[in-house]
């Protein structure tokens, strides 16, 4: 990145704590989704969507990217879909072959870190797929709370947030073969005498990332 120094592996920075309290915020979103107040659960998914991109903004402005705000951040993003998901799913808002559709390939991922890691690799970079499934799901949910809360957009928020959810599980799972088909390719790669396995991975890329 641009103007930004090397990823350090310091805990308490300005963005981490950002992270933690979006994080702290999930079990209470939840509870809003589940007891149907979505009115309330929209502005707490608003409060974190500025959080996360002030976090982001404030670790590249004050060099403070750290290896553990690299992984809160998707953390939080996944946390906050499972949340919505579980939650309407609770309502029957949206079935819950969705939420299972979704979950699996999280699910394959949690296996696929495991072989890498096994064979001495760190996790893969992210596809741009995975980015753009992950758009589509933040908007799809929302979307579906809207219709929900306030009865006079219903027609055309539910419309769309079930558009953009399918097509969000879709490329979710297309992401995930890529991901399968990234991992068959590096585990193969030859031995390198000059580094660790985990840093050859750093300098990989995805196909299309």
């Amino acid at each position: 990145m641009d103007g930004v120094g090397a990823v350090s592996s310091r805990v308490w920075t300005i963005p981490n704590v950002l992270s933690f309290f979006r994080l702290a915020l999930v079990p209470v979103f939840l509870a809003f989704v589940v007891t149907g107040e979505d009115a309330l659960a929209l502005l707490v998914l608003i409060f974190s969507s500025v959080t996360d991109f002030l976090d982001g903004w404030l670790a590249r402005r004050l060099n403070q990217v750290s290896r553990l705000g690299q992984l809160l951040d998707p953390a939080a993003d996944r946390l906050y879909i499972f949340a919505a998901l579980v939650g309407l799913a609770w309502r029957e808002v949206i079935p819950w072959w969705l939420v299972a559709v979704i979950l699996a390939r999280d699910v394959m991922l949690a296996v696929l870190g495991v072989i890498l890691a096994n064979h001495g690799f760190g996790p893969l970079p992210v596809h741009h797929l995975g980015k753009v499934a992950t758009f589509c799901l933040f908007w799809a949910l929302p979307l579906l709370m809207l219709g929900e809360a306030y009865a006079p957009v219903a027609p055309y928020s539910l419309p769309l947030g079930w558009a953009f959810a399918l097509w969000g599980a879709f490329l979710y799972w297309w992401a995930g073969i890529v991901y399968i088909r990234e991992t068959a390719r590096v585990i193969r790669l030859p031995a390198d005498d000059s580094g660790p396995h985990s840093d050859r991975l750093d300098h990989e890329e995805v196909d299309g990332a």
